[in-house]
């Protein structure tokens, strides 16, 4: 049975002065599938990314968010803020530097977006411990993130991107920066995190073999996709337990889509 459609984009349009980043773009996603992004520099991979993500708009075309239990939503002509509100309430995001906040733990650092919900610090740091025990880092906690390695760092931004139970996962460069033994350890645990719990995760990188993971490979070029494939990934159901070689998850990964119910607003 088909999954259905959590992204829906039509005829994308993007222009920098001369520079046509996106031409005519049309792409489908669907719910659970990992997508990998390729191309060469300048291609407009990433700014096919930020569209869907609702980072920047496009000049022209149509996206549709179709989040579940939600009524689908086109992205396209929304304002800033409301597109602010997008990324907080239905969207994750992982980048390849983390853009963690040194002077925080990591527990604050992955509890931020259960924050700006208006969520009780103390319910959304039990969470976000959760998350961060699941992927790996149980006693890591209260470290600053100079203290932590860079795929524990990478981690930590993993857990702050499912903390709110966001349907939909956007990767730029997660794996970039790291060597390939901390680059499968931390692909293992996004993966594990996202469609390993039936969530969707939308990856732009830059190697083969970390695309190849994916279960489906988009290959852009001059603002247009040129290729489009299925790849022999296979896929953890939700539940699984992590592929061998993937950090350790005492316990199991928070339900999917569950924050703290006994929470209440700050103010």
């Amino acid at each position: 049975m088909t999954s259905s459609a959590v992204l829906t984009a039509s005829g994308l349009i993007k222009q920098y002065g001369e520079l046509r980043a996106l031409d005519g773009v049309s792409l489908t996603i669907r719910a659970g599938e990992s997508v990998a992004v390729m191309g060469a520099s300048g291609s407009g991979k990433t700014t096919l990314l930020h569209c869907l993500a609702a980072v920047i708009a496009p000049d022209a075309g149509s996206i549709v968010l179709s989040a579940p239990g939600a009524a689908p939503r086109e992205l396209v002509g929304l304002s800033e803020s409301e597109r602010s509100r997008v990324r907080r309430e239905a969207l994750g995001f992982v980048f390849q530097e983390h853009l963690l906040l040194p002077e925080l733990t990591a527990v604050e650092n992955a509890a931020l977006p259960l924050l700006l919900k208006g969520l009780r610090r103390q319910d959304a740091e039990r969470h976000a411990a959760m998350w961060l025990a699941a992927l790996g880092l149980a006693g890591l906690e209260g470290r600053r993130i100079g203290q932590l390695s860079g795929g524990q760092a990478q981690r930590v931004a993993i857990a702050r991107a499912q903390v709110t139970g966001a349907p939909v996962v956007f990767a730029d460069e997660p794996t970039g920066a790291l060597d390939s033994t901390t680059s499968s350890e931390v692909l293992d645990a996004l993966l594990l995190a996202t469609t390993g719990q039936g969530r969707t995760l939308v990856m732009v990188t830059h190697d083969a073999d970390v695309a190849r993971r994916c279960s489906r490979i988009v290959r852009v070029s001059d603002g247009r996709i040129v290729g489009d494939s299925a790849t022999d990934a296979v896929r953890s159901a939700p539940g699984a337990a992590p592929t061998p070689g993937a950090a350790p998850a005492p316990g199991v990964v928070p339900t999917p889509g569950v924050v703290p119910t006994s929470a209440e607003a700050n103010r």
